[in-house]
Order: structure tokens, then sequence, then C-alpha cells
């Protein structure tokens, strides 16, 4: 055994005159690796008669602690030195800028939400809300829609088991009209809203999805027509694509809620921008080159949907219409996938989101981007 204690002093001297961590991790793997000389040792006792293993084990075993402590005291040593180097060496500018914290962004939907409300209250209006779980007479009965209406049915409608307490069948809410409803029997007329908000069909693809985002807009007061109606949604299509050459055509079309009811289709051209080509939005669409894109559909109040709204439609008259927010921010920033937009990828959201501190504005431009 006293060639173990004479390798074990020998190990530790070495360990302690060990001046880098790479030669301490040699001495390291020369002693305590699965070839080392005391794993050795430790291998032999198995092949030892009892008696001699319990004279030999202790030692062997000390031999081993003696040098893993070594190897331990020398690693924080030489660590300890490191960082006192590092430390009288470097030295940190304070004056430099900060590292740039991650910085959320505004979703697109959320952007596009500001800038409408930021358009429509400039031309007198006030946005209004109303819970996204309806009631089928605020969803259909009241809007005039038939018992028998298509848009009633299960496969495009999402039911509740549960009614009210009227005993009205409960829905996720197709449109936001019932907003319009609920507005005008609690307000009365006149009146001037928006109605923006999550809407839910049973509707699934590229261009569509169970839930989507919705604007609506209503305007009720004496001697409205239609010609009041093209020029708020002109007036509304131009700040909001900050384009003076957007051209409307108007073309008839059959709601339940409107009458008469009035399909909007805007003028379109396909430009190439930087390789990419997109449909760009603006000048007469019977020009050459250009096309027509229907984008929403409008019309002047149904008589029926006053009278269940609790108005006199011999006093009152006015004009509604709709369309959606997704597809505005579709058509405005070159997004080709409706479903992208839910899809939760923060790449999408870094590439198109809008900077917290960019709030729109009529002055600044209510598309601006920071």
């Amino acid at each position: 055994m006293s060639e173990l204690q004479t390798r074990k002093d020998q190990a530790i001297a070495a360990i302690d005159a060990a001046e880098t961590l790479d030669a301490l991790e040699a001495l390291r793997v020369e002693a305590l690796g699965k070839q080392g000389w005391i794993s050795l040792l430790l291998k032999t006792l198995g092949q030892m008669s009892p008696e001699e293993r319990q004279s030999q084990a202790p030692a062997i075993q000390a031999a081993r602690g003696e040098v893993a402590d070594a190897i331990a005291a020398r690693k924080a040593a030489l660590e300890n030195a490191e960082l006192d180097r590092r430390l009288a060496s470097e030295t940190l500018d304070l004056s430099l800028p900060a590292p740039q914290a991650p910085r959320g962004s505004v979703h697109p939907v959320s952007q596009v939400m500001d800038e409408l409300a930021e358009i429509f209250a400039d031309l007198g209006f006030s946005v209004a809300t109303g819970p996204e779980i309806e009631n089928d007479w605020h969803n259909f009965t009241a809007l005039n829609m038939a018992e028998t209406h298509p848009a009633r049915a299960m496969h495009d409608t999402f039911y509740f088991p549960d009614r009210d307490a009227e005993g009205r069948q409960m829905l996720l809410r197709t449109h936001t009209s019932p907003v319009q409803i609920r507005s005008m029997a609690e307000q009365g007329a006149p009146i001037r809203i928006i109605a923006p908000g999550r809407v839910y069909r049973s509707d699934s693809d590229a261009t569509h999805t169970p839930m989507f985002h919705q604007i609506e807009g209503l305007v009720i007061d004496r001697d409205i027509h239609l010609g009041h109606l093209k020029w708020t949604l002109e007036t509304f299509l131009k700040a909001f694509f900050e384009r003076d050459d957007i051209v409307l055509r108007l073309r008839p079309s059959y709601f339940p809620f409107t009458e008469p009811s009035v399909e909007v289709d805007v003028g379109w051209q396909e430009v190439n921008a930087n390789g990419i080509r997109r449909r760009v939005l603006g000048g007469d669409g019977d020009a050459p080159g250009h096309g027509w894109m229907e984008l929403l559909g409008s019309g002047m109040v149904n008589r029926r949907v006053l009278e269940f709204a609790g108005l006199d439609p011999d006093e009152w008259q006015g004009f509604a219409w709709g369309l959606g927010v997704d597809r505005l921010a579709m058509l405005k920033y070159g997004m080709d996938d409706l479903r992208a937009f839910f899809d939760g990828d923060a790449r999408w959201l870094a590439h198109y989101g809008f900077s917290a501190f960019d709030q729109p504005s009529l002055s600044a431009g209510v598309g601006a981007r920071a």
C-alpha cells in the first residue's frame, strides 16, 4: 500500500501544480477516468478474497476521495483566478445603449379596428357593442329573416342547447346586426353608429374562418336616402385605403333587412411590386386593365326592421352596411390567407404587426406605420 500512497501523493502534487483547466481535466482522466489507475485498482477488488478486500478497499477508496477533492479544489481555484483576470481586464461602457427588449406588436385586426373607429368618429359615428351570445330573435327575427331562411340552419350557425328566460334559442351571433336592433330599441332615433366585433359562422377555407371580425354601420334619421349611403361609403373607403381614386359601383341585390338593397363593388387593378403581384383598390373598374371587386352589402333599412326596433317607419328612414374587417386588412396590407390571422405564429405577427405607438389618425394617416 506504500505504492498507493506514493502514487496518490504524486497525483495530488500534479493536480496542485496544474495551470489550466485542460491540464486538470487530463489529470482527472488519468486517475479517475474509466481506465484511470484508481479506477483499475477499484476493479481489482472484485477479484480479491474477502479478507484482502477488507484490508485494501478502505485505502483505495480513501485515495480516490482525496484525489477527487484535490481536483475539485484546484478547479474552483482556477475558475476564480480566470474570473478575477476577466474582471481586471474587461470593462463595461455604461454610455452604450441598453440591449433592446423584445416588443409586442398590435395585431392587424386590432389596427384596422382602430383605423375604422378613427375614420367614422370624424364622420360623427359612435361605436356600439353587444353580446356575442345572442338569441335568435335579435339575430334573425328582428332583422326580418323568415323561419325558413337558410342562415338559421344548423350547418350555418352555432346553436346552444340553452334558451333564454323567454324561451328563445341561443346562438353565437352570425353578424353584428343584432347590435343595430339593440341600439335602436335602447336609444331611439336619430342614431349614427358603427358596430365592430367578432362573429361566428360554420365555414372554413382560405377566405373563411369559423370566427371572424365584422363591422356594420347604421344611420337612422329623417329624409335619409341612397345618396347619403353612397357618399358615406366613398368617404370611408377613400380615407381607409388613403386613395382619392376609389370608384364604387352599386348593384341591386336582396337582403331581408334592407329594401332596396345594393351590393357595393370597388374598382381595382393588379400591380407588380418587387416581383409580387397583388390586387390594389383604385380606379374605374371598367377602365382597361381594371376590374370590379364585390366588397360589401348595404341598403336602406327595411320598414319591418324599424318596426321591430320600435321606430315609426313613416317618420324615420336610414341605411345600413356591413363588411369583414379581416378582409379589409388583407386588401390593404397584402395578406393572402385569412387563416394566418388566427394561427398564432409570432413570425407572421412580427412581419405584419403594428407598433403599439403607431396610433392611427386622420392627420398622420390612418395606415401610417412606425
